[in-house]
């Protein structure tokens, strides 16, 4: 299996994360943003949106990394993806919230504090306002269930994990701040061996 990504890229992380987790083979083949290969004819005719990651097995192409970790774990058996299906269905919530209500306004943080792609006052103000309102209601899961989802440890929480680990190097770290139990599951999953080795935070 073959991901074509950038260990730096949020959508990669996922993908990685969800490898590392459920022990599967893989090569990463880095794509360089800095020379433009994303936009170049070889990396568009595997994902045609011109982004990251892209995989390939055998004769399967796929992109989309939700879609790619979903495939991952399935292929592997793994434990990511309840099999009760009222869990399943609660797991694919968090991820439709991850996907409309948090990566956004968390982006909006990263790319301007970050990528330094400047965004106005005002649309950095109502991204904090709209992360603010997404983490009064991740903080009420949170307060009642160990992790996003529920009982144990899903792709719900894949997903939500490398926008977390950049957010939390700008201000929007002060509105995480403000919910604990939000912290409290984010202490919890940052420091997993394999989440830290994705984040280049491995201990030497």
């Amino acid at each position: 299996m073959k991901i074509y990504g950038h260990p730096m890229s949020t959508c990669t992380r996922k993908v990685l994360m969800t490898l590392a987790e459920t022990k599967t083979p893989h090569e990463l083949v880095v794509v360089d943003f800095a020379k433009g290969e994303h936009k170049q004819p070889p990396h568009l005719a595997r994902q045609p949106f011109g982004k990251v990651p892209a995989l390939e097995d055998g004769s399967l192409e796929l992109y989309e990394s939700r879609a790619m970790c979903r495939y991952i774990n399935e292929k592997a058996g793994g434990a990511l993806i309840p099999t009760d299906l009222a869990d399943r269905a609660r797991m694919e919530q968090w991820i439709s919230i991850e996907t409309s209500n948090f990566n956004p306004p968390t982006m909006k943080f990263v790319m301007h504090h970050i990528l330094h792609f400047e965004q106005p006052a005002d649309v950095l103000a109502a991204a904090g306002a709209q992360l603010d309102a997404a983490l009064v209601i991740m903080d009420k899961q949170l307060a009642s269930h160990p992790f996003i989802a529920g009982e144990r440890f899903t792709l719900a929480d894949v997903c939500y994990m490398p926008y977390l680990e950049y957010g939390m190097v700008t201000p929007a770290k002060e509105i995480f701040a403000k919910h604990p139990h939000v912290m409290a599951w984010w202490n919890k999953i940052s420091e997993m061996p394999t989440w830290r080795q994705i984040a280049g935070r491995a201990s030497a």
